[in-house]
């Protein structure tokens, strides 16, 4: 047991403090079904005390220049890769995925706060002299005060940093509610957020459930929220905090195809895809669920994919020889179960079964093994269900346009991918496939970070993604200034 933390549950103005709810929240292993620690989760009051933690910081925080607000980003990314293999094991033994998957989603955020670090730039406005005689115009950005991000379980030092290196580096003040199934990774990075210096109340900190959530989606004082999760709470969030006048980014759910053509590289194709579906156990919004496989394509791949899935050992995350680890509740795994067979119901054909497979291993974790279906009536609701597990669904087309029209009768607008060896096919792939990030031979087409982490249909609402110059639009307003100094006023001085 990592030990009760119910005592340091959040971090409000620069102080560690327990929260007000009365029902405390225990964390589990995923992995072995064992009591990590238990926090106090945080009520109506603890909300708004960050709230105006945050408030009462901002001022101060944004007069404070660029430069020197990055300077404890600088510090920030520098104990992020001293404590790397702390947080990365904190993250495997709350969440479940493997240590390397762990060590992967940590890099991918360090970059973040790298691109952070260049608002001395990012945020530069622009200027046009005469716009009439004497007139001078310019554009300025300026941050909004108080702002917040929900983030969701299955990457929990990742996204939060998707948010809070460019909010704060804009000069806004921030306020994190990671998820009450994965704090762990949060309280740790706050702890190193803690040591970079930065002034009471920049940064904060609430583990809480939807109270917390509503608390922050109606406080007058937050400006601009961000979201991370299922499509239904996205629209829940959007909704509820558009209502009360905020700036709202929500990223929701996803069921990613990839296109596999006929002269694709039969080999890596399936590597590549395997990794995808089944990185991380199918718990990412850019896992690719559906395999359209067009043409002869159709009789090869499935068996270079089933043979690949057989192969990959689920397991303790901890452990060097495993490369799945389990999902993150018994909720969750039962949830998944009943979709398979559904699946099943609804005309599918195991091609690999996972449900009951036997997992090498002495703790009774939430472990389900790698499982490939095909053959799913497309009139199921199936097809378009974000399974959000370690399951593939392989589908048939004829030619690369009834494949597109597939993905474009899907709701979600998350990803696609191509993989193929013909220049055109891929051009073409690029420009009708109506998602929001792309890849050509690429199974996880994840955005670096000077780049918007994109999303189309009802797998994003707003306007302004995460990441690169979508966040700094996002955490800033802007501000336009017209100028005339006539020359007589001069003389009067």
């Amino acid at each position: 047991m990592i030990g009760s933390i119910s005592r340091a549950s959040h971090y409000i103005g620069g102080e560690w403090r327990q929260g007000s709810d009365a029902s405390p929240a225990e964390i589990v292993n995923p992995a072995t079904s064992e009591a990590l620690a238990t926090v106090s989760l945080a009520g109506h009051d603890d909300v708004d005390a960050a709230v105006a933690a945050a408030s009462a910081a901002y001022p101060a925080w944004r007069r404070t220049p660029p430069q020197e607000r990055i300077q404890h980003l600088f510090r920030f990314k520098q104990l992020l890769q001293d404590h790397a293999d702390d947080i990365a094991r904190i993250t495997t033994m709350e969440n479940g995925k493997t240590l390397v998957e762990s060590r992967a989603e940590l890099q991918r955020g360090i970059e973040n706060v790298e691109v952070a670090c260049g608002i001395p730039t990012l945020m530069q406005g622009y200027n046009l002299e005469d716009v009439a005689s004497g007139i001078d115009e310019i554009m300025i950005r300026q941050p909004l005060g108080v702002t917040a991000a929900i983030t969701p379980f299955n990457f929990p030092a990742m996204i939060p940093l998707w948010f809070l290196p460019y909010a704060i580096a804009c000069g806004n003040t921030f306020i994190l509610k990671p998820s009450e199934r994965v704090p762990l990774t949060a309280l740790k990075l706050f702890e190193l957020l803690e040591q970079t210096g930065l002034p009471k109340g920049v940064v904060n900190l609430v583990v809480g459930a939807k109270n917390a959530v509503d608390a922050l989606l109606r406080h007058p004082n937050v400006r601009a929220i961000s979201f991370v999760g299922s499509s239904p709470v996205a629209k829940y969030i959007y909704s509820e905090g558009a209502a009360h006048g905020k700036r709202v980014q929500c990223q929701g759910g996803a069921k990613n195809h990839v296109v596999v053509m006929p002269d694709a590289d039969l080999e890596m194709t399936a590597k590549i895809v395997s990794d995808s579906a089944f990185g991380c156990a199918g718990q990412r919004c850019l896992a690719v669920s559906t395999a359209i496989t067009v043409g002869d394509a159709s009789r090869t791949f499935p068996a270079a994919i089933t043979d690949l899935a057989s192969s990959i050992r689920v397991g303790n995350g901890l452990d060097n020889n495993v490369s799945m680890g389990p999902v993150i509740t018994a909720a969750s795994r039962s949830r998944i179960l009943d979709l398979i067979n559904r699946g099943v119901s609804d005309g599918g054909r195991l091609l690999l079964d996972g449900r009951d497979a036997p997992i090498d291993n002495s703790k009774p974790g939430n472990f389900l093994k790698p499982t490939v279906i095909s053959g799913i009536d497309p009139g199921s609701d199936l097809t378009t269900t974000e399974i959000f597990g370690p399951v593939l669904s392989l589908r048939e087309a004829a030619d690369l346009d009834e494949a597109i029209d597939i993905i474009a009768g899907n709701p979600y607008g998350n990803a696609a991918s191509i993989f193929t060896s013909n220049g055109s096919a891929a051009r073409k792939f690029r420009y009708e496939a109506p998602a929001g990030n792309i890849g050509v031979n690429i199974g996880v087409a994840a955005p670096m970070a000077y780049f918007p982490f994109s999303g189309w249909k009802d797998s994003f609402l707003g306007v302004l993604h995460g990441q690169g110059r979508d966040a700094i639009e996002f955490y800033t307003d802007k501000k336009v200034v017209v100028e005339r100094w006539p020359k007589e006023w001069s003389r009067r001085f």
